[in-house]
């Protein structure tokens, strides 16, 4: 599989991010578990995250949904959700050994020093971290490319994060994203796609967190560079972002899904040529004119005396009205079909 890092999010195909996020809830063996299973179903990338609770956060932060039965705090759920550099290292070679791109995105600067060390391709700037200009610097300065997610910024801050990737001359990819788990069609925002194309003339994506494949290929069908999804062993599992994931088998449907529509829109059709090419079948599926009733000779035909039928080997049923009036030069049997120097004046 060729990198999209390396040919600078220009593929002749899209990015299909398979995120994990925290999905594996502190387990090293899920983690890797996932890896497994993100490549057997066919993603390009799989996507973790990178929190360190000492350099990111206090105990004073509070949960977006209160949902662990265990963590007091966040604060509390990162630190036991936390994987030594030695373990990012493991699940980096994992993902590399199964011809994924490794990807997490860091919330802070130790975890970007953490992640350049455990080899990055590319980084993907999280919705609630556009606007941290000092961490979207580290990232800039070790020249991979950037894919930018936009679910919770306005275009202010988007132009700005933007121009500071262009300044630095990295390829780019920006997702539409809402920040809304799981997002209801309606706020999926599939029309910002080609809005930010035209605005800054880079790659684009969707990240989407609807739960289903359906904004994925739709999304597909706009040519977007990159598909972000949030991946579940199960609806079954733990955590937070399940409401929002989509299950492996469907991440193999959505894959396949992407696949159908990148060859669909790489097969431009001439519907002449289609047509030509179809000549045979027309034999088969299209109807010629035949007599209703044996007719004789001297017949002045009506419409009542003809019929169109199956197959469609004489003359074609549209040519009805050419006969109507005219005067049958030789008897005709039922069902036969009539042919041109059939008629008289």
């Amino acid at each position: 599989m060729t990198s999209s890092a390396t040919v600078g999010l220009t593929v002749d195909r899209c990015l299909v991010v398979a995120e994990v996020g925290l999905s594996h809830d502190g387990s090293l063996g899920l983690a890797h578990a996932f890896i497994d299973e993100v490549a057997r179903n066919g993603a390009d990338a799989v996507k973790f995250q990178t929190h360190i609770a000492e350099a990111e956060s206090t105990p004073a932060e509070p949960f977006r949904v209160k949902f662990s039965r265990q963590d007091a705090t966040r604060y509390d759920y990162w630190k036991r959700l936390a994987f030594s550099e030695s373990q990012w290292q493991g699940l980096a070679d994992h993902a590399r050994e199964k011809g994924l791109i490794f990807l997490s995105s860091p919330f802070s600067r130790e975890a970007v020093d953490l992640l350049v060390r455990v080899g990055m391709e590319m980084w993907k700037v999280a919705s609630g971290e556009i606007g941290n200009l000092p961490l979207l610097d580290a990232m800039i300065a070790t020249s991979r490319p950037i894919l930018l997610s936009s679910g919770m910024s306005d275009m202010v801050e988007m132009d700005k994060a933007v121009d500071r990737v262009r300044r630095a001359g990295l390829p780019l990819a920006v997702l539409q994203c809402t920040t809304a788990y799981p997002c209801p069609p309606e706020r999926v925002g599939l029309n910002m796609i080609p809005s930010f194309r035209e605005r800054y003339g880079c790659s684009v994506g969707l990240s989407d967190h609807s739960g289903t494949i359906y904004p994925g290929i739709a999304a597909a069908t706009l040519g977007v560079e990159v598909v972000e999804v949030h991946v579940t062993m199960s609806r079954g599992m733990f955590g937070p972002d399940v409401p929002a994931s989509i299950t492996m088998e469907e991440l193999r449907a959505l894959v396949d899904g992407i696949r159908f529509v990148e060859r669909m829109r790489a097969s431009p059709v001439d519907k002449d040529a289609v047509a030509l090419d179809m000549a045979p079948l027309r034999a088969i599926f299209t109807k010629s004119l035949v007599a209703r009733e044996p007719l004789p000779v001297g017949t002045v035909l009506t419409e009542a005396h003809l019929a169109g039928k199956k197959p469609g080997t004489g003359v074609p049923a549209e040519r009805l009205p050419d006969f109507i009036g005219r005067v049958l030069r030789r008897s005709l049997e039922r069902d036969e079909q009539i042919r041109a120097d059939d008629i008289g004046v």
